[in-house]
């Protein structure tokens, strides 16, 4: 059976009449409108697909837009730094000004970003679109968290955040599938540019449900919004991601040292200041850190998200440098995570009922053990072997991730009182994003290290192996009846 849902004990909530009040009518309307949940996956896929799509439209957009290599890296780059400097920030906004609003603005914001990058007549203006697209993603991402633990109680709740969980699997499994298809198909003549050009219309759409579908929700006090803090976690956050995804490309000059050492002393410095704040509307409530389950949550989310964004890049860099195959062909042997994820994401919470937390260190292990079956099988088939002997693999390590990413996501926000929800959602985020920055740049230096793709390949997924048997540990560490 899973924990109910509480208030942690070291943050006392005495929640009055009124607020209850309102929780339980966005619940409500969590049931009455149907249409919340596919809205909030809508935004959350466009967001998950965007942040993968993109590897595969690099050439041809180098190409048709004369883009060198420093572009290239930036449109890829100032996605994922906006993206991760505007989280927290972005949740706190949910909090002080409601969340239904700061998501509508997101989306629009995005839609229309998505417009620009699609028509971006250079490199320069698709790099500032790409920049524009990555905080817009920022606004909706903490909000739609946020939404499903207000709007959802009990098993609707573990169903939401399944789907959650299952939404963003999809969308980075099939990114590259899905970029592939497009520009071969190649709509209108538009090649790479329908890649961006497929949100607008979805974005439209989606927004056009919101007010209808999404029940308003906001802190039951309307919190500042810290501008040191704000100031201090934005610099910190940038000095740390900047380094780490141009470092490597750049051969690590001394401003990448520098700026990865005062990314330690501005994090610091933000933690001391929001210490200082905690009672005073701080952009991240310290005493969140108080709830064990909270803190090690955070910590199994590390692990998770270091190891998933740099498997699939390496794993593409395999296939394609490494093997040979296309953008569409390397696409095509994602959809054997993506069939594996699709067993297990839509029934995991079921998994959690019975097994409680223990249902992620289940899909950690057998991640763990998909990732070494396929090490001994890449390592078997050589460079001229069959690659579909991967896809046994491939599918294990599906079935695992579909087992940990919605569980993981709702163990930490279990405990979490719900006028802390958005602080809580933009801690997650963020950490969701940098973990996969800071994984990207560490195992990415295991696999360039390595002297070839083939090799290279072999290394990190043993170093991946792991660190999911690392995320199984830290689950130890959790309440035992946490789900």
């Amino acid at each position: 059976m899973s924990t109910p849902l509480r208030t942690p004990a070291a943050v006392p909530d005495p929640v009055p009449a009124a607020t209850a009040t309102a929780t339980a009518t966005a619940a409500a309307a969590g049931g009455q409108h149907r249409g919340l949940l596919p809205v909030m996956l809508a935004a959350t896929f466009m967001t998950a697909l965007d942040v993968f799509i993109v590897n595969v439209a690099l050439p041809s957009l180098q190409a048709d837009l004369g883009a060198g290599e420093a572009a290239a890296q930036w449109t890829v780059a100032g996605f994922g730094l906006a993206l991760a400097a505007g989280l927290v920030t972005a949740g706190r906004l949910g909090d002080r000004y409601g969340r239904r609003r700061v998501f509508a603005l997101g989306l629009a914001l995005f839609t229309a970003a998505s417009a620009a990058c699609g028509l971006a007549p250079a490199a320069g203006a698709l790099v500032a679109a790409r920049v524009a697209q990555g905080a817009s993603a920022a606004l909706m991402g903490p909000q739609v968290l946020a939404v499903l633990r207000t709007a959802f109680t009990g098993a609707a709740q573990a169903r939401a955040f399944a789907m959650y969980g299952l939404t963003m699997g999809v969308g980075a499994v099939l990114g590259q599938l899905v970029g592939g298809l497009l520009i071969r198909a190649d709509l209108l003549g538009l090649g790479w540019r329908n890649c961006f050009l497929i949100n607008p219309p979805v974005g439209l759409a989606t927004l056009a449900l919101v007010r209808r579908t999404v029940p308003e929700s906001r802190a039951p006090q309307r919190p500042g919004l810290d501008p040191g803090g704000v100031a201090l976690l934005t610099a910190g956050l940038t000095a740390l991601v900047l380094p780490l995804i141009q470092g490597r490309e750049t051969g690590w000059p001394l401003w990448t040292r520098l700026s990865l050492g005062a990314s330690a002393v501005l994090l610091a410095l933000f933690g001391a200041h929001q210490h200082r704040r905690r009672d005073r509307d701080p952009l991240v409530d310290t005493r969140l850190f108080r709830e064990r389950a909270f803190t090690v949550g955070i910590l199994a989310q590390l692990a998770f998200w270091l190891g998933q964004a740099s498997f699939f890049l390496v794993l593409a860099l395999y296939l394609q440098q490494g093997r040979g195959l296309d953008a569409l062909g390397s696409g095509l042997l994602f959809v054997s995570i993506g069939t594996g994820y699709l067993v297990t994401s839509t029934t995991a919470h079921l998994v959690a009922e019975r097994l409680g937390c223990q249902a992620i260190a289940l899909g950690a292990v057998l991640m763990a053990a998909g990732l070494v079956l396929l090490e001994l099988t890449a390592r078997g088939i050589g460079t001229t072997g069959g690659v579909w002997w991967l896809a046994p693999a491939l599918f294990l390590d599906g079935i695992g991730m579909g087992l940990v990413i919605a569980p993981v996501t709702a163990t930490v926000l279990a405990g979490v009182a719900p006028r802390l929800a958005g602080s809580a959602a933009g801690v997650i985020a963020t950490v969701q994003q940098v973990g996969g920055a800071l994984g990207i740049a560490l195992i990415g230096l295991l696999f360039y290290g390595a002297g070839g793709a083939v090799s290279g390949f072999g290394h990190s997924v043993a170093a991946l192996a792991v660190l999911e048997l690392v995320l199984a540990g830290l689950v130890q560490l959790l309440p035992r009846r946490t789900a």
